[in-house]
């Protein structure tokens, strides 16, 4: 069944709002982030704002999450079809890494440190990484010899990819140094196919 346009609309809406909000947080950090900033930007007003997001912080947590499932699919997408599936996607966060600087490392700091303030967030979280999964096990499986239709390999490799970063993220946020360096290390350890 086609979406509606009023459906089509809604979610680009909520998508122009999202978007907003995380280049305000890049632009001014996340408590300098204000909704009519936010607002203003994706050209809405306070109450439309509300009615597609309970809060800032929600907001935030969404536009960051299609700005990094955007950019790991991107690179995942990106390399040469010769490479294994384990091989492309420890190439596409090779590629992410190299350009991962002190702004976005901060970025990633402060959505990291929100996405774990509450069970709320925690929950959430689950499902972001459950759509990352999904995503990477779809660009990925026809890299896999011999892939069936119920084979569990490509989503195991994509569960396994994100529980590789998110331990990397984890041990970042409390022994610092460097994220892409801690994702190399852990995704070094991929050997499913």
């Amino acid at each position: 069944m086609p979406e509606s346009l009023t459906a089509r609309k809604q979610r680009a809406t909520k998508a122009r709002i999202a978007a907003a909000a995380a280049q305000a947080v890049a632009d001014h950090g996340l408590g300098g982030a204000t909704v009519d900033q936010i607002a203003a930007a994706a050209e809405v007003g306070r109450a439309t704002f509300f009615r597609y997001f309970s809060a800032k912080e929600d907001a935030v947590a969404e536009g960051m999450t299609t700005h990094w499932l955007d950019a790991i699919t991107a690179a995942v997408a990106a390399q040469p079809q010769s490479l294994s599936a384990s091989a492309a996607i420890v190439a596409a966060f090779d590629d992410l890494g190299d350009g991962f600087d002190e702004a976005v490392s901060e970025q990633v700091r402060e959505l990291a440190t929100l996405t774990r303030s509450s069970p709320v967030f925690s929950a959430w979280t689950l499902q972001l990484y459950l759509r990352y999964e999904a995503a990477i096990a779809e660009l990925v499986s026809p890299r896999i010899p011999g892939v069936q239709t119920d084979d569990p390999r490509p989503r195991l490799l994509g569960a396994l990819t994100m529980a590789s970063v998110r331990i990397a993220l984890d041990d970042w946020l409390v022994h610092g140094g460097s994220l892409p360096g801690r994702v190399r290390t852990a995704l070094s350890a991929l050997q499913v196919v």
